[in-house]
């Protein structure tokens, strides 16, 4: 219960009732100098999500600087951080990094591509129940709180999870059920129409996938509508958007000049690099083109507004070709049809064994190598945040470097995109890795692209599972990716592109990344640059993308018909003990002696979990033996009428001998015992 006094500014309250939840969203009386404020509550879960924007432009912005910040606070959970160092939060983990980025996902395409503003939106988690999901209630209070702001943008947007649980459709599972789902799907609808989709699935149909996408779009277009309603009653009056620069004479004058040109650079296969240098070099040279036929202009205004924009123009002139070739010639980049899918080269064992597993994977002008490492238990990957500590034993490291696409950058270290990117490679592999009981190694991929031409989150997961192939790690399915585009007009039409490059991606209106088994879909991934797709554009991506993932899937398995029976022979080896739990602390020791005396006398690692299951990991069969017959030596209990070989540890004289037996047992010998007559010395 909570009282206040009167100098604290009064909540506008609003309920929002989706499935059995009952979402509780406030405004009014926390942060009111932001642009706006949103307080989102379901049960004890809450969450404010604010919007600010800037008052101008920033200088020399060509795109939409959206930058949306998730922030965890141990305190929501009732924790304090582990650090013994550092208690404040640094960071968001990854989780977050992921959720900030699925939110942005959701908001993007509702805002004019003309606004050069930063728009900042920050969601924080303020309380967390461990039951109802912080992310949902954030997504959503930040769409209300871009509502309700003054900033203008298109929606407001819902949001909702679906999961499948025992083989029904779940709206919004609890975090304990979100375990057990064999779906994992995050959707964000407008008021009519499907924006965003993200995610994780183990092997499900793609008929099952639509009607999952079906389910929570009714769900999320009822929070929309709601968010509608509400800004209607509260909102700010939003400011202009700066209207797109048109002028149709000089576009069309453009046009004519450049068309034959721009034609044949699409329609030719020419590399990635040339045909963007080509039509750089058309917008480069585009203002001189204009005055040629409208003059200097050093006296008019409106001619150095039109000069300014005359490189824009031509991109423009660009874009309109490659859509009209595909919506009206059914003819892409290089000449290909819409499902044709670029040449795929697969090589495994590129580099020696020693790197346990890899794997080059390159699809057209896209190139990924991977790397599979195996390690110990020990290695397990540890991740701290305000739900606690997190062990992953499997894990995808994605690095896009910027000689990648032939450019340079200072920006060196990782970054949310490639977070993102590995995150989505590593869910695509997660349903059909070995049980750690049936394989219990750490398992770590890592993914260079080398060579980027669109989709190489795809290649990513593609040359991922070549490597755990090639490791030996006994994946149950093989997994591929592919990536769909989509090229409409404003008639309704619609044409859904197999493999998406990049010069249809910056042009198009979807990037719809599948991956999946033979059995069905393990993950999804989709963004748009419009807002909002009709209901039929799912169905075709899915069934398109099911066929291209087969034909890559073929030309995978060509070079790696199954999984290897045999691990690289630098790959460690890991056997296991069972022992009595009660005897951990006799391995471990005080203070840990016994435990690091075996891993330093014998190069082995030890991991112990506490049902008694014992890891020793070697690289070196002597080493491994000698640890694993220290151990059960240390465990083992002594039998009446054995004869034990002893080293003598001490004397004590006058009274015997201490001697070392069954490895880390001492036991006294009385002088009377040595012989069956006495003894004096």
């Amino acid at each position: 219960m909570s009282s206040k006094t009167e100098a604290i500014a009064p909540n506008k309250e609003y309920t929002v009732n989706v499935g059995d939840k009952k979402l509780v969203f406030k405004t009014g009386m926390l942060a009111a100098q932001a642009n706006a404020t949103v307080v989102g509550q379901m049960g004890d879960t809450v969450c404010m999500s604010n919007c600010t924007t800037s008052r101008t432009a920033r200088a020399g912005v060509t795109f939409l600087p959206l930058q949306v910040v998730y922030q965890e606070k141990f305190y929501a959970a009732g924790r304090v951080a582990g650090s013994r160092f550092r208690k404040r939060e640094g960071r968001p983990a990854d989780p977050f990094v992921l959720t900030a980025r699925v939110i942005d996902r959701g908001l993007r395409p509702m805002f004019a591509k003309t606004i050069h503003n930063d728009i900042q939106v920050f969601c924080t988690v303020l309380s967390y129940d461990f039951d109802n999901e912080h992310d949902m209630l954030s997504a959503n209070a930040a769409s209300l709180a871009v509502a309700i702001s003054d900033c203008p943008a298109d929606g407001p947007v819902g949001t909702v999870r679906v999961g499948i649980l025992e083989g029904k459709l779940v709206l919004n599972p609890s975090h304990e059920d979100r375990e057990k789902c064999e779906l994992d799907m995050v959707i964000t609808t407008t008021k009519d129409r499907v924006i965003m989709i993200d995610a994780a699935a183990n092997q499900v149909s793609e008929d099952k996938v639509l009607e999952a996408i079906q389910f929570g779009q009714e769900a999320a277009q009822k929070i929309a509508s709601a968010f509608a309603d509400i800004q209607k009653e509260i909102g700010s009056e939003k400011w202009e958007a700066p209207e797109t620069f048109v002028h149709d004479e000089a576009l069309a004058f453009l046009k004519e000049g450049a068309l034959e040109g721009i034609n044949k650079a699409i329609l030719s296969p020419m590399d990635k690099l040339d045909r963007r240098g080509y039509f750089n070099d058309l917008a480069d040279g585009a203002a001189e083109k204009l005055e040629e036929k409208y003059g200097s202009a050093e006296d008019n205004e409106d001619l150095t507004e039109l000069y300014a924009n005359a490189g824009d123009m031509m991109h423009k002139v660009v874009t309109g070709e490659v859509r009209r070739l595909v919506l009206e010639e059914g003819k892409r980049m290089s000449g290909r049809t819409a499902d044709e899918i670029r040449p795929v080269g697969c090589i495994v064992d590129i580099l020696p064994s020693r790197v346990h597993g890899s794997a080059l994977f390159q699809r057209g002008e896209t190139q990924g190598l991977t790397t599979c490492t195996l390690g110990s238990p020990g290695d397990k990957l540890l991740t701290e945040g305000m739900m606690g500590e997190k062990e992953d034993r499997y894990f995808h490291h994605y690095n896009f470097p910027p000689f990648s696409v032939g450019e340079t950058s200072n920006r060196l270290f990782t970054g949310n995109r490639e977070i993102g990117h590995g995150h989505l490679a590593q869910k695509a592999l997660e349903p059909v890795l070995p049980s750690e009981e049936d394989f219990p190694y750490t398992i770590r991929t890592v993914t260079e692209i080398l060579e980027s031409n669109g989709s190489s989150s795809m290649a990513a997961t593609c040359g991922s599972t070549l490597a755990l192939m090639a490791a030996g790690v006994p994946i149950s399915s093989p997994v591929s990716g592919i990536a769909m585009g989509l090229m409409s007009d404003s008639s309704g039409k619609f044409v859904v592109l197999s493999d998406l490059q990049d010069e249809e991606d910056f042009g198009g209106d979807m990037d719809f990344k599948v991956t999946g088994t033979e059995a069905g879909v393990t993950a999804i991934q989709m963004d748009i640059k419009v807002k909002g797709l009709p209901d039929d554009v799912f169905k075709q991506a899915l069934e398109k993308a099911k066929i291209g993932r087969a034909s890559i899937l073929k030309d995978m398995l060509s070079v790696i018909p199954e999984v290897r029976k045999e691990m690289s022979k630098y790959a460690p080896r890991i056997e296991t003990i069972h022992i009595n739990p009660d005897d951990i602390r006799l391995i471990i020791g005080k203070g840990g002696e016994t435990i690091q005396k075996i891993t330093k006398e014998t190069g082995v690692s030890i991991d112990i979990e506490d049902d008694g299951l014992v890891f020793v990991t070697s690289e070196d069969g002597e080493s491994m033996k000698k640890a694993k017959e220290w151990i059960e030596g240390i465990v083992a209990k002594p039998e009446v009428g054995t004869l034990y070989e002893c080293n003598v540890v001490r004397i004590i004289d006058g009274v015997g001998a201490i001697v070392e037996f069954l490895k880390g047992k001492d036991a006294m010998i009385h002088i009377s015992e040595l012989k069956w007559e006495r003894t004096e010395k």
